[in-house]
Parts: C-alpha cells; structure tokens; sequence
C-alpha cells in the first residue's frame, strides 16, 4: 500500500511545478519545449493541454477520429446504450410491477443511434475538436506516425506525403483495439468488435458473445435487455480476475433475465453462411444471427518502430513504463491503453497529465494503489484495493466481512437486494485495504472506500463515521459493523 507522506510531497510538487513563472524551455530560455503527442484520447489531451500550460509547443497527431475511443466508440456511447436497455428492462419488468402495470416497448434502434452518436459528435466537438481550435499552441497533425530514431518522427499525412518531426520529447498514446483470438475460420466471418456493436443498426434475434470480462458482460445485457437472445461463451467465469464471488453471482444476475451463460467454454471453430453464425465448441454447436467478440484489447504499438527509437514492449506489445510515464528511451514517454497500465480514461488521463509535468521538467509519479473500477451492469460492480487473494499474495494476512444487500436499507426499499458489500482488512490492525461490492449504482459507493483506504482508516473509524440514510453507501458503514457486532440485531438507522 502507498505512503501517505510520499503521496503529500507529490501532491505539493505537482501544485509548485503548475505556477504561472514555470514555462518548458531551452537552457538558453529562447526556444520552447517542443513536445510530440501520438493519439488525441483521453491521456493525449491531458498531456497537450497541460504542456501546453507550462509553456511548451505541441504538435498532436491523430491517425483517425478526434477524441480517441472513450468518445467515439467506448465510454461515451457504451453507457448511452447502456443507460436505454436499462429503462427498457424496467418499463418491461421492476419490483413495483404490482401497483405499475408494465408494458414492453418498442426499440426503435435507429432513432436510439441517433441520440447516441448525436451526443458523441457534441462532446466531440466541445471536448476535443473545439479546445484544439482555441490552444494555438498545439497544432494538429492528420496521419500515422513512426518512429525515425529517439529524437524524430515520420508521420505519413492523411492527406498525402510524409513529414519529418523532430521533437524534444514525445508522448506515445496511440490507446488500443480489439483482441481477436485466434480461432479457425473466424477472421472470415462478418462479426463485430465491441466498436462496431455499439453503431450496429438493428438488435440481432441472437447473439452469441465471446468474451467474459468488462466489455463482454456489459454489452452482454445491453444488447438482452433491448430484445436479444445472449449466449455467452466465457473461457474461464464471469469477470474471473476479480473475488470469485462476483462473477458467481453475477452469472446468477444474468441467468435470472433470460442470458445464457457458458463457463469454461471456447470456440473452436466459427463459420458464417444463410445470414447465421454456427460456433463449434465442447458442448456442441451453437448458432447465433450476431457473434461479438470482446475479449481484451490489444496496444495500439504495431508498425511504429518503437523499438527502434530503444522503447521495450512487454509480450502483450505494451510499452513498459516507470511510474512517472516514462518509457526505456530518454525522450519517450507513454500513457494510457498503450502501456502496461490498467485500461481506464481516468488513469489514462491522469497519466498523461503526470507526463507533461515529467517532459517539461518536473518530477511527480502516478500511484494506482488506491485505484477505483466500475463495471456497468446492473447491478454494477465496484471495486477499489485489495481482494483477498490480492493482499494474501502480497504476504498480508487479512479479516474480511460480506454483508448481503437486504441488510442495507436502501435496498430494501428499492425492493432490490441482489448483490452484496465486501470489506477486506489487514489482519490485526483493522486497517481497510480493499472493497467489492455488487450493488445498484455501486459505481456511487466505491469513491468513498477508495478515501478511506487512501486515509489508511481502519474498519472500526470506517463504522463510526456519518453516512446518509437510506443511500446505498450506508453499506460501507454498516460492512464495517459487521466486524464487531450483528447488525441484524440493531435498529434500521443506528449509529
């Protein structure tokens, strides 16, 4: 776990190293910084915009659409379709069905489209294309981008040539794509990636996915609760890298509305004739109008020589970074889905940030050890810190607590008490060092115990604090009092 006093001393230099007098310069104070970012994404933008802030020049380059993949085809129209199959799903089907009368609506896909990229094009606009017209100071380059050697690029221009760019440091945040697995006869079928899902115009009848971790179980019950009948096929359990009990009871959220889930199954082999998919796996033959693929994606690093600017990989094709974004090259640094950092636009962005400081003379790290995750389901998933199996792999012996969901009022009064609130602390001292938790919006109640792990609290200060009643976060609370009494036995809103 982090020291909190090296987090302080990182924290000040950040805020010293961001005054007005602090601008990226020759040693000569004439020529400024001049910085090449690679991507315009979440970690690309940040990087640019701060640079640019502490007086360097920016030359972006940009092989595709402005914005990188949380606008254009992740985070941004994932949680929009999201957000629709879920008010489809209860206008179908809620708790209050008995006094509600519930019909099933009609999906009308392309007017839902409509409404989904009519919000990308915007945030596009005033996120990225917008602020990039307004900052003379970055200029914009529309092409691919290699490396010449450690101080220069070639960037083939979408518009035709090559140009050579010399630059003082230069940040790779070329994000990353798809997976696809190698499985016989897939590559020569019409099936879609995660990107190409989101933007498809209909709502197949059947759908085969192939994948089991963040993507796949989120587009997974989208796409069942627009009207989809979901099958799928998950090489291992449902979100196996997190507690073993999420994915269980996950898996038993999923098999309740009507989603086939197959555990340790893969394909084999795919073929695609008459308009329908067949899958060749152990259990037999399954067929589907859709197959998605979604499992993992891939750095965006092929075909950039970055080996030969002296940038090493890891065996995933990751630029192996330090914790202060910097690659095995003295001028290049990395951040976001490129590198061997968890797959997130915040970390992204907040690694592309910490990299602008270091490139333009400042010298602050990125700590992910208090690091929040959400998975959009519903019920969500959340997690912060240590698992279990986490801590005991790190040598630290730990005490832990589940609490049930119909023991947190807010539940109860919503009627819907699946999932559960999972405390993981350090043995002894009480300290809290991790929680999951599968809940409705448990995306609102991770925050809370990403701080308190970050305060180094213990379970005990943790029960005693102030929580509102009747919020989902009152779990937290009433978790940690499960370390010392039964809060069965205690009145709905003690203290």
């Amino acid at each position: 776990m982090s020291n909190p006093n090296s987090l302080l001393r990182i924290g000040l230099s950040d805020r010293a190293l961001d005054g007005p007098g602090v601008a990226a310069r020759w040693a000569d104070g004439e020529q400024p910084l001049h910085i090449a970012v690679i991507g315009s994404g979440g970690a690309a933008m940040a990087a640019a915009l701060k640079a640019v802030e502490r007086g360097a020049q920016v030359t972006l380059i940009e092989r595709g659409s402005l914005g990188g993949t949380c606008v254009n085809v992740g985070c941004i129209p994932s949680k929009i379709m999201i957000r629709a199959a879920h008010v489809a799903h209860t206008r179908r089907q809620s708790p209050f069905d008995g006094g509600l009368s519930a019909a099933t609506p009609a999906v009308l896909r392309a007017r839902l489209l409509a409404q989904q990229q009519g919000l990308v094009d915007e945030l596009r606009h005033a996120k990225y294309e917008g602020i990039l017209q307004r900052t003379p100071a970055i200029s914009v380059l529309h092409g691919e981008a290699r490396f010449h050697d450690g101080q220069h690029l070639v960037v083939a221009l979408s518009e035709g040539g090559e140009r050579m760019l010399a630059f003082d440091r230069c940040l790779v945040a070329s994000g990353a794509s798809p997976a696809v697995p190698l499985i016989a006869g897939l590559g020569d079928t019409p099936y879609w990636t995660a990107s190409t899902a989101l933007v498809s115009d209909s709502i197949p009848k059947r759908l085969a996915v192939i994948g089991s971790s963040v993507v796949a179980v989120e587009l997974a019950q989208a796409f069942a609760r627009l009207g989809s009948a979901v099958t799928i096929l998950a090489r291992h359990t449902l979100l196996f890298r997190e507690d073993p009990a999420i994915g269980a009871a996950l898996g038993a959220v999923f098999r309740a509305e009507g989603i086939e889930v197959l555990e340790h199954t893969q394909a084999s082999q795919v073929s695609h004739a008459d308009g329908a998919f067949v899958l060749s796996t152990h259990h037999g033959e399954l067929r589907a109008d859709q197959l998605l693929v979604a499992s993992g994606r891939t750095p965006n690093t092929q075909g950039m020589n970055l080996q030969g600017a002296g940038v090493k990989l890891d065996e995933r094709g990751a630029i192996q970074i330090d914790p202060g974004m910097r690659s095995s090259a003295a001028a290049i640094y990395a951040a976001g889905d490129c590198t061997d950092q968890p797959q997130f636009v915040y970390v992204a962005a907040a690694a592309g940030t910490r990299a602008a400081i270091n490139m333009t003379g400042g010298d602050v790290s990125l700590d992910l050890s208090c690091m929040p995750a959400v998975v959009f389901t519903d019920p969500q998933v959340a997690t912060v810190g240590y698992s279990e199996a986490q801590a005991q792999q790190a040598g630290i012996e730990t005490d832990s607590r589940t609490l049930s969901l119909d023991n947190v009022p807010r539940a109860l009064v919503n009627f819907d008490t699946r999932g559960f609130i999972k405390l993981v602390a350090e043995s002894g001292t009480g300290r809290l060092l991790g929680v999951q938790a599968l809940a409705p919006e448990a995306g609102e109640l991770i925050q809370s115990a990403a701080l308190a792990i970050r305060a180094r609290m213990t379970v005990l200060e943790l029960a005693d604090q102030l929580f509102p009643y009747l919020t989902m976060v009152e779990g937290l609370k009433l978790c940690a009092q499960t370390f010392f009494r039964d809060v069965k036995q205690l009145s709905c809103c003690a203290g």
